[in-house]
């Protein structure tokens, strides 16, 4: 699917639209000011964990529009654009644009549902407010950074919901699967530059600079370009994804899925890798008590990065795990998570050492001055082992630390 093609299918639609469709946007305007004790983010090519540079920044973190219509038919469109004025890597551009089908119910409780475009797999617990952000932390888990980074594709996707209420029981099912291309280089940022926190998605323009590997400079690594384009379409396969979510009483939730991008290793166009990416992951999220809710996710996988001939070059295993709670008591919210996460390099190319291990901390407090208005800070704590930061004159060992300030305003 060209990148293009989904734009132009929209903009027919909108045009077609009868007058008695449901207009609706909403968004988000994120200012923040931040202090970072480390290194140079990676969103600019370093090894910094964060978003934002060492000491004091002061940004537009994002501003989300979300416009979704409803047609006269059981038919829907959603379109999220997003914009960064950060100081590292201003942009503005399209972060999601599906299109959706969803039927009525039956007599049982079954309702089929089918989207198509520009979207997320099924994975987040966490990511569930505006335009893909977290209601309960200003900079999201490992896991989810990643997701946000790398992990968009182009796809279709069919639901069956099985709907509890109709058979007057608690317990609700959802099984989804999914065919998607535009994933051909996923792994690279996790595998060069390593798990990070950050409140960044990567919009579907963009391309993103690849860190100072030492075997891109004369090594194996050589014909690697110095940006990496996440949603690349280059060998022409279809990728895969299936999940399954359940949910009781509105209270438990628990989802479960696989995800393989089913990539041909021995393409090489244009200075880009292409990547076998496979994992699997699990979530849930619990009501401990009407206002106190916890939210855990695992996710672990491998990636695989091949010569034209087929000879191993990069090939890493990842995991990453968080455990959130989040309290709120009128007008305050009160979170803390905790993570650890992995990647074992399995390779023996020279200069090329993929090896990670970290464990992070967050503390988040958020006050509503009103139904739109929020007031957010946060301090964020992570340690890491990275060998490959000596390639960049940095500590292999590093303790990193960042406070946030945010005003965030819904509409």
């Amino acid at each position: 699917m060209k990148k293009r093609a989904l734009s132009l299918l929209i903009t027919c639609l909108v045009s077609n639209v009868s007058n008695s469709a449901e207009h609706k946007l909403t968004g988000l305007i994120d200012s923040r000011v931040s202090q970072v004790d480390g290194i140079n983010s990676h969103v600019n090519g370093n090894y910094g964990k964060f978003r934002f540079d060492e000491g004091d920044n002061i940004s537009l973190s994002q501003a989300i529009v979300n416009y979704h219509l409803d047609f006269d038919i059981p038919i829907s469109l959603n379109v999220v654009a997003i914009a960064y004025a950060d100081g590292i890597d201003d942009s503005i551009g399209i972060s999601e644009a599906t299109i959706k089908y969803q039927a009525i119910p039956n007599s049982s409780g079954l309702r089929f549902s089918a989207r198509a475009g520009i979207m997320y797999p099924k994975i987040s617990l966490e990511n569930n407010a505006t335009g893909w952000t977290s209601p309960y932390t200003l900079t999201y888990s490992t896991l989810n950074s990643w997701i946000g980074e790398e992990v968009k594709h182009t796809g279709l996707e069919l639901t069956l919901d099985i709907l509890g209420k109709f058979r007057q029981s608690k317990h609700d099912v959802s099984i989804s699967a999914s065919v998607y291309k535009n994933n051909d280089t996923t792994g690279t940022l996790l595998s060069w530059r390593g798990w990070t926190q950050s409140s960044r998605q990567t919009l579907w323009h963009e391309r993103l600079p690849v860190p100072p590997v030492k075997a891109r400079f004369g090594g194996m690594l050589k014909h690697q370009a110095a940006e990496t384009d996440p949603f690349i379409e280059l060998d022409h396969r279809y990728g895969f994804e299936a999940n399954v979510f359940w949910q009781w009483n509105n209270k438990l939730k628990l989802r479960v899925g696989h995800y393989d991008n089913n990539a041909d290793t021995k393409v090489f166009k244009n200075g880009q890798y292409v990547w076998e990416t496979i994992f699997s992951h699990s979530g849930l999220s619990y009501k401990l008590t009407p206002s106190t809710t916890l939210i855990s996710q695992f996710l672990t996988g491998d990636t695989l990065m091949t010569s034209p001939w087929g000879m191993p070059v990069v090939e890493n295993d990842f995991q990453s795990a968080f455990l959130l709670i989040t309290h709120k008591n009128k007008s305050h919210r009160y979170t803390v998570r905790m993570e650890e996460f992995s990647v074992t390099d399995n390779d023996t190319t020279p200069d090329d050492d993929n090896n990670e291990y970290g464990k992070s901390a967050t503390l988040s407090y958020q006050y509503r001055f009103s139904r739109h208005l929020f007031l957010h800070a946060e301090y964020n704590w992570l340690d890491s082992t990275r060998p490959a930061r000596t390639y960049a004159n940095q500590d292999i060992q590093l303790t990193e630390q960042q406070y946030q300030l945010a005003a965030k305003y819904y509409w």
